[in-house]
């Protein structure tokens, strides 16, 4: 019998022309299928290990983010205040670790170059001089969080207080513009304590000339004139050595210049004077990358935050007007030299006490 079958398929595969019945038919059929293509596979289909690991992610990374948005929609519903602190919270989060990154970024790559702070572009040295001020804000609140159970108090205080203890990033819209309101005005506070330093400092200049540009400087000032820059630049020598220069500036004048800075006036007077000489540095660094850069290659966000750091409130001023009071400073900050920085630090009060649209 096995033998019959062998034979009838040799003849079958080699063209032979003897006839089969169905049964032989049917059997040289399954030889020449596995002759062709091996034996049967299996109807089902095996993934790879990777590819399920893939499978699974996709799927888990789905469902999250539908979980996720229906929990943001109940809480937007049910609970419309917590909602709007939530996200914030979220996205300020968001926020603060690309700065985190960028920042790193920027220090490696001054690092692997050999690159000093003041050869950064202006963008790199206006972020780096933000971040440092936004860690050294958040310092606080790690240092206080550090003993067990205090992270419940610090959340309390962070919602009391976020003025005093958050950075811009966790604020909400409405907060930003009044947060930026409340500090401009408690620097208004000083510019009358700095204009009555200027007046009696007058008859201590020798140079007649000089003080004659000062007291028409501060007639102008207490009559809400805007002073012209001619005005102010006249005044260079006056404040590169005594009575204006940064080294003679007493302790009186450097507390209400620190105000006037949103810098703390609770200082010794020598890191008074350190600081403040290092902060109007940086920013008369910041203004020649400014002007290389050029005013109209900023955004309106740029344009207005750079104002606000030079003493202006820029949040209820047009973009124009900033721009142009921007030109302003530039003009007069790029005119001076190092020993002629403490005009460049009066100039927060002189350019800006009286500017239009300031008065509020």
């Amino acid at each position: 019998m096995a033998l019959s079958r062998v034979c009838w398929a040799r003849t079958a595969l080699w063209g032979s022309v003897v006839t089969s019945g169905p049964y032989v038919n049917r059997r040289l059929q399954l030889v020449r299928y596995g002759l062709a293509w091996g034996g049967p596979r299996s109807s089902k289909l095996h993934l790879s290990p990777k590819a399920d690991v893939k499978s699974l992610i996709s799927y888990v990374v789905t469902k999250t983010k539908v979980i996720n948005g229906k929990y943001h929609r109940f809480l937007g519903r049910h609970f419309p205040r917590f909602y709007i602190l939530y996200t914030t919270f979220m996205k300020g989060l968001q926020m603060l670790w690309a700065d985190a990154k960028k920042a790193r970024r920027i220090k490696t790559n001054m690092w692997k170059h050999n690159i000093k702070f003041h050869q950064l572009s202006y963008r790199e040295m206006e972020h780096l001089r933000q971040f440092r001020r936004d860690v050294t804000k958040c310092l606080f609140l790690g240092i206080i969080s550090i003993p067990p159970f205090a992270n419940y108090l610090v959340f309390l205080l962070m919602y009391l207080f976020p003025r005093q203890l958050l950075i811009k990033h966790f604020w909400t819209a409405k907060q930003q513009i009044d947060f930026l309101d409340i500090y401009h005005a408690l620097r208004k506070q000083s510019h009358p304590e700095i204009l009555c330093y200027l007046e009696k400092i007058i008859p201590l200049i020798s140079d007649a000339r000089l003080r004659w540009h000062v007291t028409v400087l501060c007639t102008k000032l207490q009559h809400g004139t805007h002073p012209a820059i001619h005005d102010i630049l006249a005044l260079r020598e006056c404040f590169s050595n005594h009575p204006l220069g940064m080294n003679q500036l007493n302790a009186f004048q450097m507390k209400a210049l620190s105000r006037a800075m949103l810098l703390t006036p609770y200082l010794p007077s020598f890191l008074l004077r350190h600081r403040l000489k290092a902060h109007t540095t940086v920013i008369h660094q910041l203004d020649k990358a400014m002007a290389k850069l050029g005013i109209g290659q900023l955004t309106a966000q740029e344009v207005r935050s750079a104002c606000y750091l030079r003493g202006l409130n820029s949040t209820h001023i047009a973009e124009e007007r900033c721009r142009t009071w921007l030109g302003e400073w530039l003009h007069i900050s790029c005119s001076l030299k190092e020993a002629e920085l403490s005009l460049l630090l009066h100039n927060v009060f002189l350019l800006s006490t009286n500017y239009i649209g300031t008065r509020r």
